[in-house]
């Protein structure tokens, strides 16, 4: 009812417009930075902007139900070429045909959910009272600033033993997974749909606060090959030990229930008991109590707009170590062996030619030729699988923050929306529509969302250092242990010919 909203006159081609569904800022269309503004043509968070979030839920479908119909309902491929797979014009063409779906459908399903709506910011920001949700997400500051409280025993959640079911007499087949946890070791299993309806409810909830990645895509062909199960296993295990790190994710009720449910009947429970959860979308801040006193307007704004340019200039950081990994990666399995291969076939037809001179004193020359060109097939193997001892880690590490960073657009949204609310609470405080201590209470409720914005960098940060130590680390670790191995094959090749 636009009578009574305070914002109807201010709510039209705003930054941060929650009227149109849309919670990216404008900000994603202007790089600042040197790094933002590289490949702006094919910027993904240009795409976001214009589009929404590219992982944003799109509300339950048609014919979802308890019995959890198919895996096999979204005809897009999750293969990535740098593995060696291959996607069909069709699945190419679903690709398509599934992201101007989600464009389309992105006002309709937001507008479930309490906190995504139109009325969700103000709710939060103007309610005179937040009512009091029974969880409670604290905010205290450490040695680099706000942080999450971390639990005192941390667990992680181990991904395995897939196996093929099947419904309907045989004609609907899945496959499904264990999970066990460290902690506790109990075992549930799992389908990907009952993936996708976790990582659905845990974007509705914390998606404002917490950047939470999709899962891996589903596929249409291929899904009970081995190679494919074999890769699918390894990014749920990398999606469920990220959220089993996060302080808040690992300790939210939703979570705990899909790893600890004891039977079909508490499971059930427990997942309709999550979906009517109101505590949702920005109200998530109202669960959350900063242990600091309220920040200031310019320092709430300056920090906001310090984590936009950081995370889109790490997007494009990460984007382009994937386009040349992708590149090295292609080039190390296709063109590459190859021409060692050749090189080693033309040094063995060599040693051919000369084996049929009839000259008696040439034969250790021509078994070392010989030997030198097998070196170089061999090489050529080498070449061939080393991606996959290194390269691959740091490809996937790489795809995992690119979802990471796929989902601060709206996060960085939400907060300028709320800032721009507080900015335009003058004119309306000055109208009479608000009272002066709304306008107070709304700053109060813009500083809780810094610190959580602080508090989820801090954590963004710590695990960002661990990863790309650890990953580079490695690569380089068995790129040094590959070249070692071709140099001691070539000295061994080297010693088999005369010395003259």
């Amino acid at each position: 009812n636009n009578a009574s909203d305070p914002w109807s006159s201010w709510n039209v081609g705003k930054s941060g417009n929650w009227d149109n569904g849309n919670a990216v800022d404008s900000w994603a269309t202007k790089p600042e930075s040197a790094a933002g503004q590289r490949n702006s043509a094919s910027n993904n968070w240009e795409a976001a902007a214009a589009f929404g979030h590219p992982q944003a839920y799109q509300g339950p479908a048609a014919a979802d139900d308890d019995d959890w119909d198919d895996d096999w309902d979204d005809p897009k491929s999750t293969s990535p070429s740098y593995l060696g797979y291959k996607e069909t014009e069709a699945s190419e063409a679903g690709g398509v045909q599934r992201g101007n779906s989600r464009a389309a459908a992105m006002k309709l399903p937001l507008n479930k959910f309490p906190g995504f709506a139109k009325p969700g910011m103000e709710q939060y920001l103007l309610a005179k009272q937040l009512a009091k949700p029974k969880e409670k997400i604290p905010i205290i500051i450490g040695d680099y600033g706000p942080m999450w409280v971390y639990p005192t025993s941390t667990f992680d959640c181990v991904v395995a033993d897939p196996k093929k079911g099947s419904k309907m007499y045989g004609l609907k087949s899945y496959i499904e997974y264990q999970l066990t946890c460290t902690n506790t070791n109990r075992s549930v299993n799992h389908r990907y749909k009952h993936f996708d309806w976790l990582y659905e409810r845990l974007l509705v909830k914390f998606g404002l606060a917490i950047p939470i990645p999709s899962l891996p895509d589903k596929q249409v062909t291929g899904r009970f090959e081995e190679e494919f199960i074999k890769m699918r296993m390894e990014r749920l295990q990398a999606w469920m030990t990220r959220m089993c790190r996060h302080p808040v994710v690992s300790e939210s009720e939703v979570f705990q229930q899909f790893l600890n449910f004891r039977d079909e009947k508490e499971w059930k429970t427990g997942k309709r008991k999550a979906e009517k959860d109101e505590t949702v979308g920005v109200l998530i801040f109202s669960t959350m109590e900063p242990e600091a006193p309220d920040l200031d307007m310019v320092e709430i704004e300056q920090k906001c707009d310090a984590v936009g340019r950081f995370t889109k200039a790490m997007d494009d950081g990460v984007k382009e170590l994937l386009t040349v990994g992708q590149e090295h990666w292609k080039r190390c399995t296709g063109p590459l062996p190859k021409e060692y291969q050749k090189i080693g076939k033309a040094l063995q037809s060599l040693a051919l030619v000369f084996s049929t001179s009839g000259y008696q004193g040439e034969s250790d020359l021509n078994g070392a030729i010989t030997e030198a060109g097998k070196t170089y097939e061999e090489i050529a193997s080498l070449v061939a699988d080393q991606p996959k001892k290194d390269l691959h880690f740091l490809m996937e590490t790489n795809h995992e923050y690119k979802g990471f960073l796929g989902c601060f657009p709206d996060i960085i949204g939400a907060h300028k929306g709320a800032i721009e609310r507080v900015k335009e609470s003058d004119k309306l405080v000055a109208t009479s529509k608000i009272t002066p201590q709304d306008k107070q209470n709304m700053v109060k409720r813009v500083s809780t969302m810094a610190y959580a914005l602080q508090a989820e960098m801090n954590h963004f940060h710590s695990n960002r250092i661990y990863d790309y130590n650890s990953v580079i680390r490695l690569y380089l670790e068995q790129q040094a242990q590959f070249y070692e191995t071709i140099a001691q094959k070539l000295r061994q090749a080297l010693s088999r010919f005369p010395v003259m």
